[in-house]
């Protein structure tokens, strides 16, 4: 069984990786390997803050990680919230405030369209790849459903009539912008691990 790191100290995200891909793979996190300190992202793009988050434990641990960052882009609000998804509302980052206030700049807007995007940057064996991943949804006025986090409430996917928090967790794990990226990811490792 190979081990990779995923930098990040999300619970919520580490159980969608490890449903996806970790048969495969023994996926350890930042909090496994009692890393707690913050991780810098400074970057304008998901792709550089992915990237930043990778090398920052690559050169930290020298092991074969991988790092994502993702976003939500709302097409009436010019992309935003965008590469500041996490943190909308301020610091500390709090899903509910983000919430809020994303469904305040919304408030008498009729084009509610938006999509999730997903960069993931892993460095194997010294090579730097990255994978990508998006869905198209609508932004919904009021929140709805218990699962999921961050903006999985207020986000109905293309095709489906329930939020990512409604819909059951294998669902959203198999058509999320995650999921995307990640089967991409999987699909490489299985091929690479030959």
């Amino acid at each position: 069984m190979k081990e990779l790191v995923f930098v990040t100290h999300n619970a919520h995200k580490s159980e969608e990786v490890n449903a996806i891909i970790g048969n495969h793979f023994e996926i350890k996190n930042l909090s496994d390997l009692n890393i707690f300190e913050d991780i810098p992202e400074t970057g304008s793009t998901f792709k550089e803050n992915a990237l930043q988050k990778a090398e920052y434990v690559h050169k930290k641990l020298g092991c074969n990680c991988f790092a994502d960052d993702t976003g939500l882009m709302v097409d009436a609000l010019d992309g935003a919230p965008g590469v500041y998804s996490a943190r909308y509302a301020g610091e500390p980052s709090n899903s509910q405030r983000n919430i809020e206030k994303l469904l305040k700049n919304l408030e008498g807007k009729t084009n509610r369209k938006a999509q999730f995007t997903t960069i993931i940057a892993v460095i194997l064996n010294g090579e730097t790849l990255f994978f990508e991943g998006t869905i198209r949804g609508k932004i919904i006025e009021t929140q709805k459903g218990n699962g999921g986090f961050g903006y999985d409430s207020i986000f109905v996917p293309d095709g489906y009539d329930k939020t990512f928090a409604e819909l059951p967790a294998e669902v959203k794990n198999s058509i999320s912008h995650r999921a995307i990226a990640m089967q991409k990811f999987k699909e490489f490792l299985t091929q690479y691990s030959k």
